[in-house]
């Protein structure tokens, strides 16, 4: 099977929207560390090679705190995908991201605490580079190619990852404010650190579907009209977010920007290639590989 150019990672709404959409090929796929949350879906999109990947599974059967992250990356990169566009639903912080508004997210505050969140956790230490955890190039694409797009878009927005699957109470709404938080949403993380150990580009795209619950909603409206309404903008978004990662599609899988998302690995080892205990080489020697042998020591 040839090489994808690009992954794609679908969260609520966009995941059900793009499958149906893009038909292709299924692949089963296995991984060292488990089933991924879906058979990726190989298929041309836009004239690009992408492998397409529901992250919560076929009929949304993990929660944010169980998606199987490990696996599902290091499928997308088992299949060749050097970039990772994922999408997310979220809720917004600030009374300018209006539910309905797509984020080009280039900031993140992890607040998760139950999951994985490397691939070198067993007798091989590794530490990356994540000042900038969004790869800016890809970004900078993405927002190129929202100019079409109906919706408002955000070129940057800092998304805060909480745990889950509960929402926030409103003081932890307000704190996330204060913190300096624009998004809050419960999948970007560890997805987004697993993607650079794995040297892949990985940029996020978010839509608000609603204000978090700093902002209180109407209390002369019922709870049905509000989640009606909000399962609205999620369709809405969906469709925002699938026209904006078709138009950059053509422009991400063509880029000739090198950046150092690629080289994440290069300078990150702490330990001696020797100390990788056997058992575990199969599960990192597709990011190590090339390393392999170059160096004796950290």
């Amino acid at each position: 099977m040839n090489a994808v150019d690009v992954g794609i990672i679908g969260g609520t709404g966009i995941g059900e929207a793009l499958q149906a959409e893009l038909g292709g090929e299924t692949i089963r796929m296995d991984t060292p560390f488990g089933t991924p949350s879906s058979n990726p879906i190989v298929a041309n999109c836009n004239g690009v090679r992408v492998a397409f990947l529901s992250r919560h599974g076929d009929g949304h059967r993990y929660n944010p705190s169980n998606v199987p992250y490990r696996a599902n990356i290091w499928a997308m990169k088992k299949l060749g995908a050097q970039t990772v566009l994922a999408s997310g639903a979220v809720g917004s912080l600030r009374q300018d991201i209006e539910p309905g508004d797509v984020v080009v997210c280039d900031q993140i505050i992890d607040q998760t605490y139950r999951r994985e969140s490397t691939f070198f956790d067993e007798g091989f230490v590794v530490h990356v580079e994540f000042a900038n955890p969004f790869c800016a190039p890809v970004r900078s694409l993405l927002v190129e190619a929202a100019g079409n797009l109906s919706a408002r878009v955000h070129a940057a927005g800092t998304y805060v990852c909480m745990e889950g699957p509960q929402f926030s109470t409103r003081a932890e709404s307000q704190m996330h404010r204060q913190w300096g938080g624009d998004l809050i949403g419960m999948t970007c993380m560890p997805e987004a650190k697993l993607a650079r150990e794995a040297e892949m580009c990985y940029a996020m795209v978010a839509f608000a579907t609603d204000y978090d619950c700093w902002r209180p909603s109407d209390p002369n409206r019922e709870h049905k009209e509000l989640l009606e309404e909000i399962s609205a903008i999620l369709k809405k978004g969906s469709r925002h977010v699938l026209d904006m990662i078709r138009e950059a599609l053509p422009l991400v899988a063509n880029r000739k920007q090198e950046c150092a998302c690629r080289h994440a690995l290069r300078l990150a080892f702490w330990s001696r290639e020797s100390s990788l205990p056997p058992a575990s080489r199969n599960k990192v020697e597709l990011f190590l590989g090339k390393y392999m042998g170059e160096r004796n020591s950290a």
